[in-house]
C-alpha cells in the first residue's frame, strides 16, 4: 500500500496505535499524538520511538497545526457514556473540562483534514445513553462530514484475551471510498482463560492482600448482599475469563485469584494485619496487560497506580486488530480500483 499517515488522538499508551500498526505494518507512520495525561505519556514515550512531542490539551490545539493525515484513531474520553459514571453525556463537565463534547475535537479536527477513515472506540453504554440520542448526535455528525459510518459491539473475550470487555467501534470511510465491502470481523478465538495470562513465576508478596484488608472486603459484600446488591469483590477461577477492568473502584477487587505459589508472605509495603494465608491477591500490572492484548515486550516504566490506571483505560489490542484489518482491505481495494482507473483512462 501507499504510504498511510495516522494521528492518536486521545492516544493513551498507545493500544489504538499498536493494534494498527500490526496490521498495516511499515506502510503506516504515526505522525502526530495527542493525550493529555502526562503518566500516559511516558509510558506511551517508552514503547514508541517518534520523532515528535505528543501534545497534551485537545481543546487548545489548532487543526491547522495537525499535519495532514490518512487515517483518524480516537479513543475519546467514554466516562461521559459509562454504565458505570453519571451517564449525563455531551452535559457531562469534569474540572471544568466537558468530556463528552470531546468527540467533537475529533469531528473538528477531521473537518479540516478530511482523512479517509476516522477510527473511534468507547464504553457500550454509548449506545444506549439517553435513549440512544447521543449516538445518533455522534454518527450524524460524522455523517454531515461526509463519511459513511459503521458500528458495532464487540466483546474482547471473542478475540483472544480472557476478558469480558464489551466495548463500541466505530469505523466511518469517507464517502468517495467504497466501503460497501467492509464488514466488522467475526470472533477469532474464545478459548482464552485466566490461566493462559499469569506470571510463569511467584509474583511478589505486595500483591497479596492483607487479612484486614480483605475482612474489609468481605464485610463490605456483605452489607451489600443484604440490601440485594451483587456489588462486592470476586475471586475468579483460572479457567474463567476476567471481568472487564477498569481503573479507580473494584477494578482489581473483581479480579482477584487464588495463588499459592509465593511462600514468602512477609509484608513489602506497609500495610494492616498480616498478609492473607488463602493465597489471594490481586493481578498484577503485566497480566492486565496480557488480559489487553498488549505483547510482553510492552514496556511498563511506572508505579503500578498508574499501570493499573492505563491499562483499564486502555483497548484490547487484538479486536482492534481485527477491525484494523478489514479497514485495511477496503483501503486496498480502493488502491485497485484507482490504478485501474487509471490506467482505462491513459489508455
Amino acid at each position: 500500500m501507499p504510504g498511510i499517515k495516522s494521528v492518536d488522538l486521545f492516544a493513551g499508551i498507545g493500544g489504538i496505535r499498536l493494534g494498527f500498526e500490526r496490521v498495516f505494518g511499515e506502510s503506516i507512520q504515526t505522525i502526530y499524538a495527542s493525550e493529555i495525561d502526562t503518566y500516559a505519556q511516558k509510558t506511551y514515550w517508552a514503547n514508541f520511538s517518534d520523532d515528535f512531542e505528543i501534545t497534551g490539551d485537545i481543546t487548545l490545539i489548532n487543526e491547522a497545526d495537525i499535519p495532514m493525515f490518512d487515517i483518524c484513531l480516537a479513543g475519546f474520553p467514554c466516562q461521559a457514556f459509562s454504565l458505570a459514571g453519571s451517564r449525563k453525556g455531551f452535559d457531562d463537565d469534569f474540572k471544568g473540562k466537558a468530556r463528552g463534547t470531546l468527540f467533537f475535537d475529533v469531528a473538528r479536527i477531521c473537518a479540516y483534514h478530511k482523512p479517509k477513515v476516522i477510527f473511534c472506540e468507547n464504553v457500550k453504554g454509548l449506545f444506549i445513553h439517553d435513549r440512544g440520542r447521543t449516538y445518533e448526535i455522534i454518527k450524524g455528525t460524522l455523517e454531515e462530514l461526509g463519511y459513511i459510518v459503521h458500528e458495532t459491539i464487540l466483546n474482547s473475550r471473542d478475540f483472544g484475551v480472557p476478558q469480558n470487555r464489551e466495548r463500541i467501534y466505530i469505523a466511518a470511510f469517507r464517502k468517495d471510498i467504497d466501503s460497501s465491502s467492509f464488514a466488522f470481523p467475526e470472533p477469532t478465538d474464545s478459548t482464552k482463560c485466566i490461566e493462559d495470562i499469569l506470571e510463569e513465576n511467584p509474583v511478589s508478596a505486595k500483591y497479596y492482600l492483607s487479612e484486614t484488608y480483605l475482612e474489609t472486603l468481605r464485610n463490605h459484600r456483605a452489607r451489600h448482599e443484604a440490601k440485594g446488591n451483587g456489588f462486592g469483590y470476586e475471586i475468579r477461577d483460572r479457567d474463567d475469563v476476567a471481568a472487564a477492568i477498569v481503573c479507580g473502584g473494584m477494578g482489581r477487587e473483581r479480579n482477584l485469584l487464588i495463588d499459592k505459589r509465593q511462600t514468602n508472605l512477609t509484608p513489602v509495603t506497609h500495610i494492616k494485619g498480616k498478609i492473607n494465608t488463602e493465597g489471594v491477591r490481586k493481578m498484577t500490572p503485566r497480566e492486565w496487560a496480557r488480559l489487553q492484548g498488549f505483547p510482553d515486550t510492552f514496556e511498563l516504566p511506572l508505579a503500578d497506580v498508574h499501570l493499573y490506571k492505563q491499562f483499564g483505560n486502555s483497548v484490547s489490542v487484538p479486536v482492534i486488530q481485527a477491525i484494523a484489518d478489514k479497514i485495511k482491505i477496503v483501503l486496498e481495494n480502493n488502491d485497485r480500483a484507482e490504478i485501474h482507473k487509471t490506467k482505462r483512462e491513459v489508455s
